[in-house]
């Protein structure tokens, strides 16, 4: 394998801040990554390079500098992959997240960090109103006249969530909030498992100009938890479909308003096809409506998006700094705006596509990556195989799923690790887990010279429908060896509440880890 030119912290540093797009990937797996991670830097494990990168990095041409933790040496093996996929411009940090540490610049901890440094900024910049738990209790023991939404998407509402609370994602709350609240005096209050959220929500109505007075809920459901109080779980209270249609024009003019006041503008379905054909810039299409309208079609190409997921985590989505984002509603040019007053503070480039989902423009889809075509093996066989110590099978699952249940005697391992941890496994060697991931494992076992490389059909649910035993190991793999789990974001939502309080003080401190050069990337206005 060839080996990409690196780059030194100082001038990634430089590089961040040109101007130019640049795309600066992570390949650690997400444990690894969560721990401790540039601030730009999106996450893309290398257990899953090939299947992410193009919607990452549409561009093949687009500036690309590759990190790990420095000494694994996965960066290089990522670059030599995507050279092979045809990308060409490509580097690696040099040292890893060590080397940028040791050359005095800053890591972070979690997932989503700009996003989430960018809705503690909010807070301080608008000065968003806000109440506590008790707060909203005392409200309900009194009777006040208030509504509260959960602004995120229906399955994070339906694991749990603040009783009563209505769910609607916030890029849905301009465009529906009309037809849910009819009285101007009646307050809002919007709620998430945190606080980006919350706050983002509450001053996505405040900006959209609602009359009624709006509040974020501090800390969302884990706010409300530590305080003693009991949360819903299942609930199904959401948005309504049917919309207020004699409310639509105001909201419409509000959406202009926003668009003004933030300098963005609409772009038509021909400036956005002839930005597809540019060979030096990146587009990205991005489709923020609900998830049942996207189901029910879209501009090809485009990525499904929901509004307030994609200001939440914008790095999930797009890859590429500096690059064009498209943005695509019903055609009401509601939510699109209100999206795109966010990304342009966020410091993105924001654009609306004039006519929304229905305006004529097609994207290129990128093809599926040629991965090996690897023999499978039914359960049935496989189990016989394994009774008469004839073959070795490692589990490419998520480490957490192996600790709940996994193949008897088969062992935990991902596409980084595995062709050491098989270097003396007997063949045939099988493997187990989504195809995809599982194909991409055997690249490194074929090219170690492991031939005899088989899948199991259907994995473990089919193993398991077969009538086979699994076991359970809820230490093993060791906690030091799950480096594709975050312990400290999951442990919260599984009613830690140390882990609640620890993330909520990773939450609130990160301004303090902000230097003045990263904040500048910001463009939120003057208070």
């Amino acid at each position: 394998m060839s080996t990409a030119p690196t780059m030194a912290p100082a001038a990634l540093q430089s590089a961040l801040h040109d101007g130019r797009e640049i795309a600066l990937l992570d390949v650690r797996e997400d444990g690894e990554f969560g721990e401790d991670h540039l601030l730009f830097a999106t996450p893309l494990p290398y257990s899953r390079l090939e299947l992410g990168i193009a919607a990452l990095v549409p561009r093949k041409t687009a500036r690309i500098v590759l990190c790990d933790d420095g000494s694994s040496g996965i960066a290089q093996r990522a670059a030599a992959r995507l050279a092979a996929a045809g990308y060409s411009d490509l580097a690696v940090l040099d040292g890893g997240i060590n080397g940028w540490k040791a050359a005095g610049y800053p890591l972070f901890k979690g997932v989503n960090v700009p996003s989430k440094l960018f809705g503690e900024m909010v807070e301080h910049v608008y000065n968003t109103p806000r109440i506590t738990a008790r707060d909203l209790v005392r409200m309900r023991e009194t009777n006040e006249d208030f509504v509260l939404f959960d602004g995120r998407p229906l399955h994070e509402h339906h694991k749990m969530t603040i009783p009563g609370s209505t769910c609607c994602p916030n890029a849905e709350l301009p465009y529906r909030v009309a037809s849910m609240v009819k009285n101007p005096n009646t307050k809002i209050v919007v709620n998430c498992a945190g606080r980006t959220r919350s706050i983002l929500g509450a001053q996505t109505l405040i900006n959209f100009g609602v009359p009624n007075p709006v509040y974020a809920l501090e800390n969302g459901t884990q706010g409300w938890f530590l305080s003693d109080l009991q949360l819903e779980h299942g609930s199904k209270l959401r948005y309504p479909e049917n919309l207020d249609a004699a409310a639509l024009p105001a909201q419409q003019q509000a959406a202009r308003e926003l668009m003004q006041r933030f300098k963005l503008r609409s772009v038509s379905a021909a400036e956005v096809a002839a930005w597809f054909q540019d060979r030096e810039r990146t587009t990205y299409l991005c489709d923020v409506r609900t998830p049942e309208e996207f189901a029910k079609g879209s501009i090809p190409g485009a990525q499904h998006t929901p509004g307030g997921q994609l200001i939440q985590a914008t790095d999930q989505w797009v890859g590429v700094r500096n690059a064009r984002i498209v943005l695509v509603d019903g055609g009401e040019a509601v939510r699109a705006p209100v999206v795109a007053s966010w990304l342009a503070q966020l410091g993105c480039e924001a654009y609306v596509l004039e006519g929304g989902v229905k305006a004529p423009v097609n994207v290129d889809i990128a093809p599926a990556p040629a991965l090996p075509q690897l023999p499978v093996i039914e359960a049935g066989a496989l189990k016989s195989l394994i009774d008469t110590q004839a073959c070795s099978v490692f589990d490419v699952g998520a480490s957490m799923n192996f600790r709940k249940a996994h193949i008897p005697g088969s062992r935990w391992s991902i596409r980084s690790r595995i062709a050491a941890d098989a270097k003396n496994a007997r063949q045939p060697l099988v493997l187990v887990g989504d195809t995809d991931v599982a194909r991409l494992a055997a690249t490194e076992l074929l090219d170690a010279g492991i031939s005899d490389v088989r899948l199991l059909q259907g994995g473990l649910a089919v193993w398991t429908a077969a009538g086979h035993a699994t076991a359970a190991t809820p230490d093993s793999p060791a906690d030091r060896d799950c480096i594709d789990y975050l312990f400290f974001v999951h442990d919260r939502h599984a009613g830690n509440r140390e882990a609640m309080k620890q993330y909520l003080a990773w939450e609130t401190g990160l301004m303090a880890q902000l230097g003045e050069q990263d904040k500048s990337v910001f463009k939120l206005p003057a208070h």
